[in-house]
């Protein structure tokens, strides 16, 4: 009989992640459980300064929810000619519960004016991960230039106004397989399943159900 599938918890309340993150990490062999699967985690409030904290904050709680090995990311835009913004704000931009296309459309008035040329900018992904043995972060960054009008249909925030040189196109219209191949997630998702497949002997496969009052 086969072994079980290795479990992790995906820290995250959007579906779009969570969708990416079972696609980059699907050649790991782990199975990626999520809130969707009826797990209990409501989502703690982000108050790091920096991605990497926010990225801790939502795997921590992930885990302490689940018992599961638990991960999350945090990412940013970070657009030179706006000092850096959105930067950690980048899902809240527009405000609190607001929709991709308001963060863009903010991101678009913000960049009235300024020439392509000053429009560069960067996605920055910090997965994190948290177990009954360790934490760990990895980092993947990616370089665009900000738009001035949305292309593509694919993707999801930023990604229609996000135009990649590598691509020659913008994250949206790419298809999901070539926009991974050298986007922020892909890169820090890669590194990350570079981690799981060194050290899955040593990870536990099931959750603790005694350390857990809030399975479903």
């Amino acid at each position: 009989m086969s072994s079980p599938a290795r479990r992790l918890f995906a820290a995250t309340g959007n579906s779009d992640k969570l969708r990416e993150f079972r696609r980059i990490l699907a050649p790991t062999g782990w199975e990626i459980i999520g809130m969707e699967d009826g797990w209990n985690y409501p989502e703690p409030e982000e108050t790091g300064a920096t991605l990497a904290e926010n990225a801790l904050i939502k795997a921590r709680e992930g885990y302490r929810r689940t018992g599961l090995p638990s991960f999350a990311d945090d990412t940013g835009l970070e657009v030179d000619a706006l000092d850096g913004r959105p930067g950690v704000y980048s899902s809240r931009y527009a405000g609190e519960n607001v929709s991709y296309a308001d963060n863009v459309r903010k991101l678009i008035a913000e960049l009235d004016g300024i020439p392509i040329e000053r429009r560069t900018a960067r996605f920055r992904c910090v997965i994190a991960f948290v177990s009954d043995q360790f934490e760990d972060t990895w980092e993947g960054i990616t370089e665009g230039v900000i738009l001035d009008s949305s292309s593509g249909e694919n993707g999801f925030g930023y990604d229609p106004v996000f135009w990649s040189p590598e691509l020659s196109m913008s994250f949206a219209d790419a298809s999901p397989d070539l926009k991974h191949s050298v986007s922020h997630r892909g890169r820090a998702l890669r590194q990350f399943g570079a981690f799981l497949a060194v050290f899955k002997k040593h990870l536990p496969t099931t959750y603790n159900q005694n350390n857990d009052p809030y399975l479903p």
